[in-house]
């Protein structure tokens, strides 16, 4: 996934996702930790913020923070929002798993170890957006629903919308039952489904390819579609991965801004 394109298209453009690398988090957190939520160290945490908000230029004031719930609720912020969840997990966007503006000056944010992270871009509107995407959120149609929104509600046509799909575990490394893949069957695909069955109840899930084929389903084309090729399993070097670690581990960060007053 390369968002170049995107950056050339408007220079104030602020985008990217973190590693696990380069922060102060002790074991099992190691060490670039940025997720208030999972017991590491409140501490650690808010110096790995620090380092982050000096490395990209963007201060904690201006971040932007969702509760991560699990479910497809999405929240429209503004600069009345700025700092929420960037201190403290309590003050972040409650009940939110996706968050967009059109404003600027605001650090979008949200936090993975294996959840798909879905960023959103219509350069002409000037709209940009984050969804966190785990299995639940998926078969939700979190995706689906930030393009509708952005089409009916803010009136922005589809042809003007960017989505990339960011690094996730893979269908390599991750193993659902068929609790997962019945929902996962009441979708609306043209396309076949993005699951191997192993027989005895088992199944290999891409969750990336499912979220991108259901922005096909929305009107997104080909061409406005960008899909990371990482596995977070595969490389646990690189990221924070809950399943190969076994749920005790941190989160990095996906973040997207229009910042012109970078500190």
């Amino acid at each position: 996934m390369d968002l170049k394109e995107w950056k050339k298209m408007n220079q104030d453009l602020t985008v990217g996702i973190t590693t696990r690398n380069g922060g102060v988090s002790q074991s099992p957190f190691t060490a670039l930790n940025l997720g208030f939520h999972v017991n590491d160290c409140k501490e650690d945490v808010l110096e790995n913020r620090k380092i982050i908000a000096n490395e990209i230029g963007i201060d904690l004031a201006k971040w932007v923070c969702a509760e991560q719930v699990h479910e497809p609720f999405i929240e429209r912020v503004s600069k009345l929002d700025a700092g929420n969840g960037a201190l403290t997990h309590s003050t972040a966007v409650s009940n939110a798993d996706g968050l967009y503006t059109n404003e600027e000056n605001l650090l979008l944010v949200s936090l993975y170890a294996d959840c798909v992270p879905i960023y959103f871009y219509a350069p002409t509107y000037q709209m940009i957006g984050l969804a966190h995407a785990g299995w639940k959120g998926t078969v939700k149609q979190i995706a689906q629903k930030m393009i509708h929104i952005w089409v009916k509600k803010e009136r922005i046509p589809v042809e003007d919308i960017f989505v990339a799909v960011g690094p996730s575990i893979g269908s390599c490394c991750y193993e659902v039952d068929d609790t997962v893949i019945n929902k996962v069957k009441k979708l609306t695909l043209r396309s076949p489904f993005p699951y191997r069955d192993k027989g005895n109840g088992k199944y290999q899930l891409d969750l990336k390819k499912l979220n991108a084929l259901l922005c096909l389903e929305e009107g997104i084309n080909e061409e406005q579609l960008a899909v990371s090729q990482y596995c977070t399993s595969c490389r646990n070097d690189l990221f924070y991965s809950f399943r190969k670690e076994q749920g005790k581990t941190g989160r990095m960060m996906t973040y997207i801004g229009r910042i012109n007053d970078k500190k």
